[in-house]
């Protein structure tokens, strides 16, 4: 304290920044690994404040929800990697360059299924190894309470493992198809208006980083925790969840009195910000963010009542600038055809309860092509999402 709450605000608002752009082009998976993430930010900043110096139950209700929270976004953004890696893996393959809305809104239903229905589920799942209500840790607040047992490993933890390993395998055979297409990926990619080049690199340099992170994570959190806190044999339902209203408050000369505790309890706090900084660093200075911000930033000035004019008129003598109205109002009169392209919508872990777990351009020059289109009817992309 102070560093992990500040990083934890910081991951919070770099995180959503690029979300308008990935919602405007249908990017499912990117839009919900922001959402978790921002979340699981957002909740250990404000536990981080409220439970600084205090381990008391100031707060019950909101242990109850943030607790159930932290488990799905424990699985969320592994989950939402395991989206992005399967639609990667689609364009790569893609034979077929007709797309049609109900193709569009069924690939979002699935996205929808994997990235929210299976942290829902395993939220869901995890009453049935909740020992008892939750903890309190002082300095970090509210924390999951996981029955260390056989079945809590099907249940909850085996969750983020096995998303990673799926991803992984989309992963590899997405690169091995960007490997033998190679030369005709650029016309590819290109034809696809909410996705470039450049935002397919960065999305599959995320995805290869959540490919070479989540497994060894994950497996190293487990072991880890299992060091802090042994495994302890299921016995029946009413012995797990006796005394369930039961709430641990634990002073940090206690919990910070083991190391692996620590340790585990620390990877699964420093995720989420890491997360969140990776996905802005990969995405938040890209060519279409920095149009963005640009746009957002006129929009602020012109509510307060400053005009602005565009660089390249404001610098031209002013008899070219009669010449440029004129050529203008002459082009608008119906010279060049009605088909116009529109600007391509820009496009990309975890941790458990008591171990950590891991978990994401150049736009074509479209002034240059439009000058110099030929009045033919636009190409359909081949995937107008990932």
């Amino acid at each position: 304290y102070p560093l992990f709450p500040t990083f934890a605000f910081l991951g919070f608002i770099v995180v959503l920044i690029p979300l308008p752009l990935h919602l405007q082009a249908w990017n499912c998976g990117t839009c919900m690994y922001i959402i978790w993430t921002a979340l699981g930010c957002l909740l250990h900043f404000i536990n981080a404040i409220v439970w600084r110096n205090s381990a008391l139950n100031v707060a019950p209700v909101w242990c109850d929800i943030s607790t159930k929270v932290f488990i799905g976004a424990s699985v969320g953004i592994p989950a939402a990697g395991l989206c992005i890696s399967r639609r990667l893996y689609k364009i790569a393959v893609i034979k077929s360059v007709t797309v049609t809305r109900e193709d569009k809104r069924r690939a979002v239903l699935v996205d929808l299924g994997i990235a929210v229905g299976l942290p829902a589920m395993v939220m869901a799942l995890h009453y049935v190894v909740q020992g008892h209500r939750f903890d309190i840790l002082e300095d970090v607040g509210c924390w999951p309470s996981i029955y260390n047992t056989l079945p809590a490993y099907f249940l909850v933890f085996m969750w983020p493992t096995l998303l990673g390993c799926v991803s992984f395998i989309y992963s590899a055979f997405t690169l091995r198809a960007f490997y033998r297409r190679r030369l005709a990926f650029n016309q590819l990619i290109t034809s696809n208006s909410s996705l470039n080049v450049g935002q397919y690199i960065r999305l599959m340099a995320l995805a290869c980083i959540e490919m070479s992170s989540t497994i060894p994570i994950s497996l190293l959190g487990l072991w880890i925790s299992n060091k802090a806190v042994p495994i302890q044999p299921w016995i029946s339902w009413d012995n797990t969840h006796y005394n369930f209203s039961h709430v641990g408050l634990y002073p940090a000369v206690i919990w910070q009195s083991d190391p692996s505790y620590v340790t585990a309890v620390d990877m699964s706090l420093w995720l989420f910000p890491a997360c969140g900084l990776l996905f802005f660093a990969l995405f938040g200075f890209a060519a279409e963010a920095r149009n963005h911000y640009r746009t957002m930033f006129l929009s602020i000035i012109k509510f307060f009542g400053y005009k602005s004019t565009s660089p390249d008129v404001r610098r031209l003598p002013s008899r070219w600038k009669c010449s440029l109205n004129k050529s203008v109002g002459e082009v608008t009169s119906g010279s060049l055809p009605a088909y116009v392209a529109s600007l391509p919508p820009p496009v990309k872990q975890e941790a458990s309860s008591e171990f950590s777990l891991k978990g994401y351009s150049t736009a074509p020059d479209l002034e240059k092509a439009i000058g110099y289109s030929s009045p033919t009817l636009p190409r359909y992309s081949a995937e107008n999402d990932i």
